[in-house]
């Protein structure tokens, strides 16, 4: 069996905790690999590399930095299919969900190659007699992020791509449940130019994202994962005085409005309900059609389009519409979720809890489930399922519809479908959620916007990418100067008196 390593100083490290990780094929549930678990002692030896070639890599001019990230992007297209093999492998996903994991945290690199732009200060000429101010961004020094399974490429990229190419060192904790990618991720930057040591990659679990919250080395942290565990970094990291940004969980709600196009609309649910096997933060998990009429119409709709979903290994074609959930205890999480929903009265229009496929029994597959009617008590509704399930609440008007939106705890994503432009933009306009998609069921804001949600999915004060992660990633210093005068107008030869 194959033993995975860190990746700290420029070179994969072999673990001496002796304490390691299965590394599953979900869609076999086999064992393929063991993935080292760190200790503190090896978290401070990553923390000792970075500290030590972070000024150098800040002493390059934006420009020699941003020409890295250039190199990288290329290498990130050449190497495309490799990457999205090696992560279908370890997380499940479709040949083309795993490309676009990796497109999107391509484009993130892209984004910043404009680094030098994004770094530039100001300046005020004559805000005094002879005075002048500017201000300066210069990076923290070294950073870390603590990523999930579920983006095993993209969130890694979002995370250290700005931070490098602010300046700073990077110490990532990718998931241990698939590794490989954020190992072949530091092979190419290394490969672009990036000196040994500004990128490493310590593989872990509880004892080794302590040590780095606790580390009085590492200046930053940025985490992605459930709402209590991110709050529990923010909590930690912050009380230790470092900067942090922790996103959390989701409920993404998609309300569609009586003159919606259903067939756009269930499409639009189908591909964003139950992508990815539902394994995403950004998953519509429910819909909200707004009045009986326009729910019924919409689950005639969604019923047959669910019942026919594609499920299987990613080597089956490129035509899957989505594989299997990540571990055994997550599909069995899942499992039990619906058993509730049912429980509680919600109505399981189509069910998925036994399937199975033949030649995979020992994976962790599950079909989509459908429910209806849908009531905001039900743990169905207030828990991210995580998972290919989605929830239809039917709202009587658009008001109370907006209403279920606002007033969940979660605030990542929402949608509404409308052919209603002043219903559009009166909904833009209220509701309290981070992204709002108008007619789009997934707006994640690409690369030169920013990423983030309110209320519980969100803390701290700013978001992933764009402007804000350069804004995350550096200190702004800010400088008053003024000159003597009297050079210019030649020497003096008579002794200086205070006259």
């Amino acid at each position: 069996m194959r033993e995975l390593t860190h990746f700290i100083g420029g070179a994969h490290v072999k673990g001496r905790s002796g304490r390691f990780a299965d590394v599953y094929n979900p869609a076999s549930g086999e064992v393929e690999k063991k993935v080292p678990l760190a200790s503190r002692d090896e978290v401070r030896q990553a923390v000792e590399v970075a500290t030590a070639a972070q000024p150098g890599w800040a002493a390059q001019n934006p420009q020699k930095r941003a020409r890295v990230m250039m190199a990288f992007v290329q290498l990130l297209h050449r190497d495309m299919e490799k990457l999205a093999e090696a992560l279908s492998r370890e997380h499940g996903k479709t040949l083309p969900d795993a490309r676009g994991d990796v497109q999107r945290g391509l484009e993130v690199a892209e984004f910043c190659i404009g680094a030098p732009h994004l770094l530039k200060g100001e300046f005020t000429e004559g805000a005094g007699p002879g005075i002048d101010m500017y201000s300066m961004r210069q990076p923290l020094g070294v950073a870390a992020g603590i990523t999930p399974f579920n983006f095993p490429a993209m969130i890694p990229m979002w995370k250290f791509c700005p931070a490098i190419a602010a300046g700073n060192a990077f110490i990532l904790k990718p998931s241990e449940r698939d590794p490989s990618v954020p190992l072949m991720l530091a092979e190419l930057m290394m490969e672009a130019g990036l000196p040994a040591g500004v990128l490493n990659v310590v593989n872990g679990d509880k004892e080794a994202v302590d040590a780095i919250l606790d580390d009085e080395g590492i200046a930053a942290v940025g985490f992605v994962g459930s709402t209590p565990i991110a709050h529990y970094v923010y909590s930690r990291a912050t009380a230790a005085g470092k900067r942090a940004q922790c996103f959390g969980g989701a409920k993404n709600h998609m309300i569609v409005m009586p003159d919606a196009d259903m067939e756009q609309a269930a499409d639009a649910l189908i591909g964003a309900g139950y992508g990815a096997a539902g394994e995403r933060c950004m998953a519509i998990s429910v819909a909200v059609p707004v009045g009986d009429e326009t729910a019924d119409r919409l689950i005639e709709k969604l019923a047959p389009r669910v019942e026919s979903l594609k499920i299987g290994p990613y080597t089956a074609g490129e035509d899957v519409d989505f594989g299997p959930l990540v571990t055994a205890e997550a599909l069995a999480r899942v499992k039990g979720l619906v058993d509730r929903g049912v429980e509680q009265g919600a109505k399981l229009v189509v069910d998925g809890r036994n399937f199975r496929l033949q030649g995979y029994e020992s994976g962790n597959f599950m079909g989509g489930c459908l429910f209806d009617r849908v009531t905001r008590e039900m743990d169905i509704y207030r828990t991210e399922i995580f998972g290919p399930v989605l929830s239809v609440v039917r709202a009587k008007t658009y008001e109370e519809g907006l209403g279920l939106a606002m007033d969940h705890e979660y605030g990542n994503g929402v949608a509404i479908f409308t052919r209603d432009g002043d219903a559009a933009r009166d909904f833009a306009a209220r509701v309290n959620v981070g992204m709002v998609g108008i007619n789009v069921p997934i707006p994640v804001p690409l690369a030169y916007h920013t990423f983030g949600g309110w209320k519980k999915s969100m803390f701290g004060d700013l978001n992933q990418h764009g402007p804000d992660a350069f804004r995350f990633y550096t200190r702004t210093k800010t400088v008053t100067a003024r000159w003597p005068s009297g050079v210019k107008d030649g020497a003096e030869f008579s002794i200086p008196t205070m006259s």
